[in-house]
């Protein structure tokens, strides 16, 4: 007998399907390119209706097909554009349906930011290697805060922001602003200085350091390690509101706490009035409530105690009682279901003991039958082997990969339909020829002509 894998005329050589072996080869490629980034411009770049993204990747020289599905795409702080050149971290895999190589894009830059990347992540690096990161070293917000110091530029669509968040959540606190330039050169500078006056002045209970959205060039004062050293050197908490949701500088690892805008570092900051009178009211009410139903339990305890307080000898008494009768009941309890159910017992073994039937006879025919359904299962297994077999060859016969085999081939166009008439190659045009030994690639560059 052969196994399912197996052919009668090459037994041991295992048959694999088209999807089989992709997969296989996918599996392949995956582990043996780790996670690279990828240069290189967009073209054929679409929007599925899933959220997936489909386009191709290329050079002067080559090109890739390559796909980011919706959880990565929503990332990309970007719109791409047929055209843009774009670098992408992705890993190589293929695509097991139709057979196509492909990039799994992970994540997305516009070409040039990458030197400024590269040097974000190796000041990451660094201070998270000198600790400066620990959740350890952060400091918890102070919950009233009475003074709130605001590091960032005059004339900041942010400073707006946070000072119209303040003036309607939280109007008694006192706000200090520490002007400085938020981008250009020596911006850096200025921001570190800025947040150095307000340590060393010591007239806030917290900082917050913030400013708008922008580029990776615009946030980039924020990325210096002098702001990141002030910021861990400052003697008040600190609260970093840089940039949209998905901006993200060192500020805000080396700050106390990170907010994803300028107006959430202030909402953070301190909470609504409102809330806080809200709360307190709650909380006395709930306290209000809480002694009054501790009270009333405390005197239904009272009241339960003193109805279970009785004289000791009253007590004992009527234990003494209770022993007795558990004791006449006991007797009973031991003695006459015993005699009963040994009664009961004779008379079922007598009744058993004429009702087992002989069954000698009947054991002998479901032998027989028994042996007699194997035999025949026997042979009715050895006739279908033997339709298998026969029926393997025929259909090894018909296989496609035999016709293949002796010179034939299909052609295909571009979008994978079987061409089978000179009418429908039209030049120009690429066909897929599928041969014997896998698929290749044609141009026609003129057709010709039917006789």
């Amino acid at each position: 007998m052969f196994e399912d894998n197996q052919t009668p005329s090459n037994a041991g050589t295992q048959i694999l399907t088209v999807s089989q072996l992709n997969q296989a080869v996918g599996r392949l490629l995956e582990k043996s390119f780790a996670l690279a980034w990828v240069s290189g411009e967009i073209s054929n770049f679409t929007r599925a209706a899933s959220g997936h993204w489909y386009f191709t990747l290329k050079d002067a020289t080559a090109q890739v097909r390559s796909v980011m599905f919706r959880g990565r795409s929503q990332y990309v702080d970007f719109n791409p554009r047929e055209g843009d050149k774009v670098e992408v971290r992705a890993t190589v895999s293929l695509y097991a349906a139709r057979g196509d190589f492909q990039l799994n894009v992970e994540a997305m830059r516009k070409a040039g930011v990458g030197n400024l990347y590269e040097a974000f992540l190796r000041l990451k690096a660094k201070l998270a290697a000198e600790g400066l990161f620990d959740d350890a070293r952060k400091r918890e917000l102070p919950d009233f805060p009475r003074t709130i110091g605001i590091v960032t530029s005059p004339q900041a669509a942010a400073l707006r922001d946070v000072l119209t968040t303040f003036r309607r959540r939280a109007p008694h606190i006192a706000l200090v602003l520490y002007p400085t330039a938020v981008q250009g050169e020596g911006s850096a500078d200025k921001i570190a200085e800025a947040i150095h006056s307000a340590s060393r002045r010591a007239e806030c209970d917290l900082l917050i350091v913030c400013r708008g959205g922008g580029s990776l060039e615009d946030l980039w004062s924020f990325n210096d390690e002098q702001v990141a050293r002030a910021i861990a050197a400052c003697r008040v908490p600190v609260i970093s509101g840089v940039g949209h949701e998905t901006d993200v500088t060192i500020a805000d690892f080396v700050a106390d706490l990170r907010a994803p805008t300028p107006t959430a570092a202030a909402e953070l900051a301190a909470a609504p009035t409102d809330d806080w009178l809200a709360e307190l009211e709650d909380l006395a009410h709930g306290l209000s409530h809480q002694l009054r139903r501790q009270m009333d339990e405390r005197e239904q305890t009272l009241d339960w105690l003193a109805h279970r307080l009785q004289s000791p000898s009253t007590a004992i008494n009527h234990h003494k009682l209770k022993l007795s009768g558990l004791a006449i009941r006991l007797s009973h309890a031991t003695s006459s279901p015993v005699t009963a159910a040994r009664f009961r017992l004779d008379h079922i073994t007598n009744r058993l003991r004429h009702a087992i039937p002989d069954t000698r006879m009947a054991r002998a025919r479901v032998t027989a039958q028994a042996t007699r359904l194997h035999t025949a299962f026997s042979q009715r297994e050895v006739s279908r082997q033997h339709a298998l077999a026969s029926a393997r060859e025929q259909l090894e016969l018909l296989a496609p990969q035999r016709t293949l085999e002796r010179g034939y081939a299909i052609v295909s166009d571009g979008a994978g339909k079987i061409l089978r008439r000179p009418s429908e190659i039209l030049a120009p045009q690429r066909l897929t020829l599928t041969l014997a030994g896998g698929k290749t690639a044609i141009d026609i560059s003129a057709a010709m002509p039917e006789d």
